[in-house]
């Protein structure tokens, strides 16, 4: 054990910056996967002849391999560290993209779409917590929500891509296909990517968690030492259990952390996600014009993520929360 303290492996000189970006880039898959299905169904029905239920399979499919990959990773990143989990996702990534751009049959896509979900549920839960551990702390709730910005910036990038590929009798699986761009891109990213501290600290690697943290925290020393001394500490700290987890002092935090993550999705967001270009169409729009409305809930999706990014380190959190809330109940019921 002590031999990996002292012994650091080599670790690559890269800037905060790519450390971010490229952390982040599983959020942009995350989004671009989710909202790419949004305009190629409109193509995918009539091609392989899809009925009613067979859409909303397609559609579907990803949160189906969603539910299992966010549910396995969790104890794999903690087995096998944060930065493979990142390259495994990339390669689920590049192979249920053109898995589905491929797709002869429903049979096919459907499978295709659930290896997508499957690194769709893995991002969602692992980006996160890795750019966090890695965030130094006074930027740890921005760099969070980067994720969430790269998300929406996913789903606008699909939406365009879908209007792009609009004329083309296979641009379905060139919308679908597409994505096997940025996650190439990610996997050999994350190549040089660090591996979280804290996983390392876990793992007793104790120097080069330290050189990680230097590089994050360009070189503070004093920021540096705090860091790892707090590190230090949670990784001593026992794991609580399910009795704890569901215990007086955790419920409060866990009822409203669950109930806001149900609530924003049966608020009906993900309706206009994937469906707006259907509803916009049957309203009467021509596909083009459908597509082109898309891209417009697509920019403001951006714009407002956006903001929220550079404010949240300098407002109250609880705050935000609360003012988010009032705003989706008021748009709800109007």
């Amino acid at each position: 054990m002590q031999a990996n303290s002292n012994a650091p492996q080599k670790i690559h000189k890269v800037s905060s910056g790519f450390v971010y970006f490229f952390g982040a880039l599983g959020g942009l898959l995350f989004g671009y996967d989710t909202g790419v299905i949004s305009g190629a169904i409109l193509f995918i029905e009539k091609q392989l002849h899809l009925n009613s239920w067979q859409q909303g399979f397609v559609v579907s499919a990803v949160l189906l391999g969603a539910i299992l990959g966010a549910a396995v990773i969790g104890p794999m990143s903690d087995r096998f560290g944060r930065r493979k989990l990142v390259l495994l996702s990339a390669i689920i990534f590049f192979v249920g993209a053109l898995g589905s751009a491929f797709s002869p049959e429903f049979w096919t896509l459907i499978i295709s779409r659930v290896i997508l979900g499957m690194a769709v549920g893995a991002a969602s839960a692992l980006i996160p917590t890795y750019l966090a551990e890695l965030s130094p702390a006074d930027k740890r709730g921005s760099m969070s929500s980067l994720f969430q910005l790269m998300v929406m910036t996913g789903i606008f990038i699909a939406y365009v891509t879908n209007y792009s590929f609009s004329g083309f009798y296979t641009g379905w699986r060139w919308m679908l296909g597409f994505a096997a761009i940025p996650a190439a891109l990610l996997f050999f990213g994350a190549l040089i990517l660090p591996e979280s501290p804290r996983f390392l600290v876990k793992e007793h690697k104790i120097a080069e968690a330290k050189q990680i943290l230097e590089i994050m925290n360009k070189h503070n020393t004093k920021v540096v030492d705090q860091e790892l001394t707090d590190i230090k500490a949670q990784a001593a700290i026992k794991s609580g259990g399910w009795t704890e987890l569901f215990g007086k002092l955790v419920r409060p935090a866990l009822v409203i952390g669950v109930g806001l993550a149900i609530f924003q999705q049966v608020m009906g967001c993900n309706t206009v996600l994937y469906y707006a270009p259907t509803i916009f169409t049957d309203v009467g729009f021509g596909v083009s014009a459908a597509l082109i409305a898309h891209i417009g809930i697509g920019i403001f999706n951006v714009i407002v993520t956006a903001v929220a990014v550079m404010i949240m380190d300098k407002i109250d959190r609880k705050k935000m929360l609360i003012g988010g809330a009032i705003g989706m109940a008021c748009l709800c019921s109007s």
